[in-house]
């Protein structure tokens, strides 16, 4: 929806639609890129600037953007992509340079009754123990999720949503700063510049990064060293809890 924002200019619309949808192999074999089954389908579509082949056959490369520098980081796409592939889905886009664009997600539909999971107490989930963590993400719904999830987990927590803010508030901050969890890249500065500034101002700070594209390939890209503390996006609230306490507690 970002990206479709960002294509129309002024006035236009975005439209939303979801649905039910099957394929079976007669039907694949005429339309390259589909799989055979049963798929919830989720269709984002916009009457903006469009885009050309060359632009479509980069679409989902980490890092290529199309934007001014600093309005995109380009792993918007890519993580959407790494996202639905993780859940056995696919994605088809369709779009024509002053014809807008159509992005269609595939994801495979659960036929039956919904599993209940049993409630997680919290005795099961690894609690701080006032550790002060300072958060810097882009994302304001992620932001604050996490957050949250700190904030009930023990800790006490510092939140920013641009490098620029992180570095005020650890000057600012009286008393220590015992860990720092930053996106990978964001507009201003990447997280691993955010991280080696902060570690001036505290030499004893732990780094966890956080992408929703892998590490492998952040690292590929030279963004970040390999084997550096990583939690991929999205997590859940075991995880990260399991992985703050396991930087904490190196």
């Amino acid at each position: 929806c970002v990206n479709s924002r960002d294509a129309i200019s002024d006035v236009g619309k975005i439209s939303i639609e979801t649905g039910n949808v099957s394929f079976d192999d007669n039907y694949c074999a005429y339309h390259g890129g589909f799989v055979p089954g049963d798929f919830v389908l989720l269709t984002i579509s916009d009457d903006g600037c469009g885009m050309d082949k060359a632009t479509l056959g980069q679409l989902f490369e980490p890092f290529f953007t199309t934007k001014t520098t600093g309005k995109g980081t380009g792993l918007g796409l890519a993580t959407v992509y790494g996202i639905v592939k993780q859940n056995s889905g696919f994605i088809n886009v369709y779009s024509e340079p002053e014809k807008g664009s159509t992005f269609r997600i595939y994801l495979p539909r659960h036929v039956g009754e919904t599993d209940r999971d049993e409630a997680i107490s919290i005795a099961d989930i690894p609690q701080g123990r006032g550790e002060t963590v300072l958060i810097v993400e882009d994302e304001a719904p992620i932001l604050k999720m996490t957050g949250k999830m700190l904030e009930k987990q023990g800790y006490t927590v510092l939140e920013a949503m641009t490098p620029k803010q992180a570095v005020e508030l650890a000057e600012k901050h009286r008393g220590g700063i015992h860990l720092l969890i930053t996106d990978v890249v964001m507009p201003e500065m990447n997280g691993r510049d955010l991280a080696e500034g902060l570690q001036t101002l505290y030499p004893e700070i732990k780094v966890l990064f956080m992408s929703g594209y892998t590490a492998d390939l952040i690292a590929h890209r030279g963004v970040l060293d390999a084997g550096v503390n990583f939690l991929q996006k999205p997590f859940s609230n075991r995880d990260l809890a399991a992985k703050v306490r396991d930087v904490l507690a190196l």
